[in-house]
């Protein structure tokens, strides 16, 4: 079951947001958020800037066009911004003349890095309707979802010490930077490589970088998958042949899914074995 990632809002923000609050009262958050702290303020615009109501939606997008830079900029200075909002604010803010470039929005760090459309990062709240608000409410995005809004940076953080949901993610991910950090998670087993190795990944860097490690190479069975890897280096899987059992050579000096030079290699071992 996939892991979701809790936003937490505030009582302030919950009173015009929570299950069963009127349009009328959705719509009055809209103004009411002027008056809010700048998290809260920026919170309640974003979860209403999704509102069904196409009028409390284009009332929160009006007042996202008439934001202060300086109420932005406080946001961004946050110690944690949560990273929708900052996914979406290049979005919400596109049309706001308070944002011109004669006072520049460090944008591009939470959006053109990670190559997606903040516009998708305001699909994404759903909320908890088996836990009503009381004095707070609570929304979640999926970590799949959410590695989809985060920039490369807080990527290549992640991969280096995320848990294992956050590994399986993110070792798929385009940028080398990101998917071999997660080869240099200190927490990846080698239960994981095996499996890595085994589903046939195309990413060159991580093979190299799963050769390179020594105590993963002490373990037969990655030895074994890494030579029936296409992408693992010749010169390392010629190696590894070295060490295996007469059986597996027998396996390879049959086998047509590996490279000719190291099936030719497997006959020769296999021969020398049998003398």
């Amino acid at each position: 079951m996939t892991e979701k990632v809790k936003l937490t809002i505030s009582p302030a923000v919950a009173k015009y947001v929570r299950p069963g609050t009127g349009a009328d009262v959705r719509l009055e958050g809209c103004s009411a958020a002027a008056d809010m702290t700048v998290a809260d303020r920026l919170m309640l615009l974003f979860c209403l800037s999704k509102d069904a109501e196409v009028s409390v939606r284009t009332a929160a997008l009006t007042c996202f066009a008439e934001l202060p830079a300086d109420v932005i900029r406080a946001y961004l200075d946050y110690p944690t911004p949560h990273p929708l909002i900052l996914a979406a604010l290049p979005l919400l803010c596109q049309n706001n003349p308070n944002t011109s470039p004669v006072a520049p929005l460090p944008f591009s760090t939470y959006d053109e890095e990670a190559g997606v459309d903040p516009a998708d990062a305001c699909q994404e709240i759903e909320s908890d309707d088996e836990n009503p608000v009381d004095e707070s409410a609570e929304q979640f995005l999926s970590k799949y979802k959410l590695a989809q809004i985060m920039g490369i940076g807080e990527k290549i953080k992640t991969a280096l010490s995320g848990d294992k949901e956050w590994r399986a993610i993110l070792v798929k991910d385009a940028n080398k930077l990101v998917s071999g950090g997660v080869i240099k998670n200190p927490r990846i087993t080698e239960g994981e490589i095996l499996t890595l190795i085994k589903s046939g990944i195309q990413n060159d860097e991580i093979m190299r970088l799963i050769c390179a490690n020594k105590e993963w190479i002490k373990n037969y069975k990655i030895r074994k998958a890494l030579i029936e890897n296409n992408r693992t280096p010749v010169q390392n899987a010629m190696k590894y042949l070295a060490s295996m059992g007469e059986k597996d050579l027998s396996f390879f000096a049959k086998s047509k899914n590996i490279a000719s030079v190291i099936s030719s290699m497997a006959k020769r071992l296999l021969l020398n074995k049998k003398k």
